[in-house]
């Protein structure tokens, strides 16, 4: 056991990069659609106004 070396989750560093490719796109796509919403909203109904 004190020879096993790794990350906590248990990924390689390759699967790591490649589970971040894949959040970070999830991530842009996710904020990409709230701030469309709160510019819709905010031309339906400003609120600062």
């Amino acid at each position: 056991m004190a020879d096993e070396k790794g990350s906590l989750t248990g990924l390689t560093d390759e699967e790591a990069k490649d589970f971040h490719e894949v959040y970070m796109s999830g991530f842009t796509l996710f904020t990409g659609v709230a701030v469309v919403a709160h510019i819709l909203t905010f031309m339906w109904k400003p609120w600062f106004v």
